[in-house]
């Protein structure tokens, strides 16, 4: 099998796919804009080739790389990079190698907030209402029939970049005076929390692992406010998320991949679907898949890809809990009081990159018990300031 990865070198911690596919014989091509010697050396060892191109933006040089790829090792059998980034490319570039994955056709509806929006529908899972809006008269026609607040969004984004939440008039008028110059989706305000649903699927689109994590506070709030962020995963999942979670998958067809979808727990307990993201759920938490139930979801995945089984057991035996800090808060603990407080407990810990840092903190723990209760008292005291 011919398995080209973009940008291999990140996130950080995803040269394991591509060491998980090389051990098990796949030949995988590394593609992407760096200097090979800048890769980690586990790289080096899991590539069987690299292409660096000038420019990842520039098309023609990705059809060139491809193409180079085809004449030396044969047909291309898959494209990824599990990057959000990247998914429109690889959906154009498999539609022009003729390779199994999410194509140039598919791609609309797991980009487009709006497309997403009428796929829960169509498949009766609530969603919170929404329209594009091209002008402030169409945005207060919104607002008359859902009220303040609401939250306005790039219709193709990534996160909460750029994403407005609007309480009153004055805000909508600022918000359409600074409006960069593409699709917003306008969309009413649901109070509650995030609840994810986040796995894997085979060939044929059986959810053959599945989890759920619970956010502290929703990606929007954590960038916008600058707040800290803590998220953990569940032993159990409510049935209502796990039901709402497998018809979504069925509803977009998910195939042979990673999924992270987000749903909000109301006030009032219900689940009102928010979006889907057709790559692993970000951060660290493909490494918390891998803590919370002693498993190597990196090698699950290779096997996934090329013998389509799934091997591991899984029983989600401890939560795992990601705990970022922002370093330009005065805490009332160290780095090292912490290390020394939970020496059985924080199972990892590392500097966040500048990309995700406004989302995830400068520092991320990786916080792992089967009580919850021991999971929230470590968090509050990494974050207890002074």
């Amino acid at each position: 099998m011919n398995f080209v990865f973009m940008s291999p070198h990140f996130p950080p911690n995803y040269y394991r796919f591509c060491v998980s596919l090389n051990e098990i014989g796949v030949k995988v091509l590394g593609l992407a804009d760096l200097p090979y010697d800048s890769l980690r050396p586990e790289l080096h060892s899991a590539l069987t080739e690299y292409y660096r191109v000038e420019d990842m933006h520039d098309y023609d040089e990705l059809v060139r790389a491809l193409g180079y790829f085809t004449h030396r090792y044969g047909k291309i059998d898959r494209i990824d990079s599990h990057n959000e980034y990247w998914l429109e490319t690889e959906a154009s570039l498999r539609t022009d190698f003729n390779v199994f994955g999410i194509n140039r056709e598919q791609i609309g509806r797991i980009k487009r907030k709006s497309l997403m929006k009428q796929t829960f529908m169509d498949a009766g899972i609530p969603a919170a209402r929404g329209k594009i809006v091209n002008n402030i008269e169409e945005a207060r026609d919104f607002i008359e029939e859902c009220g303040y607040p609401v939250v306005s969004k790039p219709d193709i984004g990534v996160g909460a970049a750029k994403t407005y939440k609007i309480c009153n008039d004055s805000e909508l008028k600022a918000f359409f005076q600074e409006k960069p110059p593409v699709d917003y989706i306008m969309e009413e305000f649901i109070k509650g929390k995030i609840s994810s649903f986040d796995g894997m699927t085979d060939h044929d689109g059986k959810a053959v692992f599945y989890t759920s994590h619970q956010f502290s506070e929703g990606i929007m709030d954590t960038v916008n406010e600058d707040l800290n962020l803590y998220y953990y995963s569940l032993r159990e999942l409510p049935e209502d998320l796990e039901e709402y979670g497998l018809k979504t998958i069925e509803a977009f067809d998910v195939r042979e991949r990673f999924f992270h979808f987000e749903f909000f727990r109301t006030d009032e307990g219900r689940l009102v679907a928010c979006e889907v993201n057709m790559r692993p759920p970000g951060g660290l938490t493909t490494d918390m898949f891998n803590y919370a139930n002693d498993i190597d979801v990196y090698r699950e995945w290779a096997n996934v890809v090329v013998h389509n089984n799934f091997v591991a057991d899984y029983s989600r035996q401890y939560h795992c809990c990601y705990v970022g800090r922002k370093m330009n808060r005065n805490y009332a603990h160290s780095h090292l009081d912490i290390l020394n407080s939970f020496t059985d407990k924080i199972i990892h810990h590392e500097q966040i990159s500048g990309v995700f840092s406004s989302a995830l903190g400068d520092y991320g723990y990786l916080v792992r018990s089967p009580q919850m209760n021991e999971i929230q008292e470590i968090v509050d005291y990494i974050h207890q300031q002074i």
